[in-house]
């Protein structure tokens, strides 16, 4: 395999590096704290996050792939159960639903957006329908308000995967706060990460609220009577939280959690930078209109997880990566294989789909290095290699 020319601008797996006090804050808890999982300071985060996100019923868990599962889990599937996703995602976004037992329909992807929308939505709904997962990809959020009407008036709920929009807002509303759930990551990836995983979990409803401290934990419970001695029967009490339903063990760390109560007092800077760094690279390229990165409607908010753009030039999207990793170093990849497309999927039923737009943007796509630690050198000069790749593929 040929490799990276030198200098490199690599595509990183850590979203951000630590400062000296968030660094402090994890080592406290090392020596301090008693109980390492359940303990105060899972509650200071559901709290801090509360506060974040305007979310009434906030749950941290171990990962977005956790929310995701206690979500489905709430939703008792049954076979013919099918639930509506769009395949232009990470895997993680439909596997609980599919290991729940509902099969996925997929729904294409706006073109300009590169989002599921309520257009692309409408046709695959039917009686079957138990649920919508929309993903706000890349840092932008979906156009909600279209969509919920259209979910509210089938009684369907629906479910945000947040994982790479923490922060993000339509309309004036935080990501994961409009649909029935809202799951969000902490993975080494993204734009807050909880050394490595962590996710948060929301929930609409408070019925299924009370219910998910036991789902998340094992069904633990409190005795419901009084106990002559605290020893006895033994400490926790277990039973199903939702009538039916196995719990789960989906907890996140009290190291993690402290350290994530203290990186939400540093998320809205850490995303303004990725906002301006974003406009100022994006506003340089207005000169290649051949490279199209997502139309941002006015009513939203990006917080630039990954910057993503479509190439339309003659020679192809593997001539402008060739050109960009070895002429210039730069790693450009590309994100995300169409879930249709996977083995996975095809050999459970699920690899029918008409997407045109998603097989379309995938042929075309290229994800840039766009990490918050990267240098402004570094990206000067990625702007640089970009610029002559695009311009030396336009003479051929």
């Amino acid at each position: 395999m040929r490799e990276l020319v030198s200098p490199t601008v690599g595509f990183s797996g850590r979203g951000h590096l630590y400062t000296e006090e968030e660094i402090a804050v994890v080592a406290a808890v090392m020596r301090e704290t008693d109980a390492l999982t359940q303990g105060r300071h899972q509650v200071d985060f559901e709290r801090a996050f509360a506060a974040f996100s305007g979310a009434e019923h906030p749950f941290a868990v171990a990962t977005c792939s956790a929310a995701l599962d206690l979500a489905a889990m709430t939703l008792q599937l049954a076979p013919g159960d099918e639930v509506i996703a769009p395949a232009h995602t990470y895997v993680a976004t439909v596997l609980p639903f599919a290991r729940h037992g509902a099969r996925v329909r997929w729904a294409d992807i706006d073109a300009d957006t590169r989002l599921i929308s309520a257009a692309t939505i409408a046709p695959l709904l039917s009686e079957r329908t138990r649920a919508i997962i929309v993903v706000h990809l890349y840092g932008l959020t979906c156009d909600m308000d279209p969509i919920l009407a259209l979910a509210h008036a089938q009684g369907i709920p629906v479910i945000e995967d947040c994982a790479q929009a923490l922060g993000a807002c339509y309309r004036g509303k935080m990501v994961g706060t409009m649909g029935a759930f809202g799951c969000y990551s902490f993975h080494s990836h993204k734009n807050m990460t909880t050394l490595g995983e962590g996710g948060m979990l929301t929930v609409q409803s408070p019925d299924l609220a009370q219910a998910m401290p036991g789902l998340r934990h094992n069904g633990h419970r409190p005795f419901g009577h009084d106990r002559p001695h605290y020893w006895t029967p033994a400490m926790v009490d277990v039973d199903f939280p939702l009538a039916g339903v196995w719990p789960q063990n989906h907890c996140l760390g009290e190291v993690q959690c402290a350290l994530g109560a203290k990186l939400l007092d540093r998320l809205p800077a850490m995303n303004a930078l990725r906002r301006q760094r974003a406009s100022r690279f994006i506003n340089a390229l207005n000169d290649f209109p051949e490279l199209s990165f997502q139309a941002v409607p006015v009513d939203c908010q990006h917080v630039w997880h990954l910057l993503a753009a479509r190439y339309d030039g003659a020679a192809g999207r593997d001539a402008l990566l060739e050109k960009l990793a070895f002429e210039h170093g730069v790693q450009g990849v590309v994100q995300y294989y169409p879930l249709y497309r996977y083995p996975l999927f095809q050999r459970a039923g699920m690899g029918a789909a008409d997407c045109p737009h998603t097989d379309a943007y995938y042929d075309r796509m290229i994800s840039l290095p766009f990490q918050h630690w990267i240098t402004e050198d570094a990206l000067d000069y990625m702007l640089a290699a970009l610029r002559s790749a695009l311009d030396a593929l336009r003479r051929g």
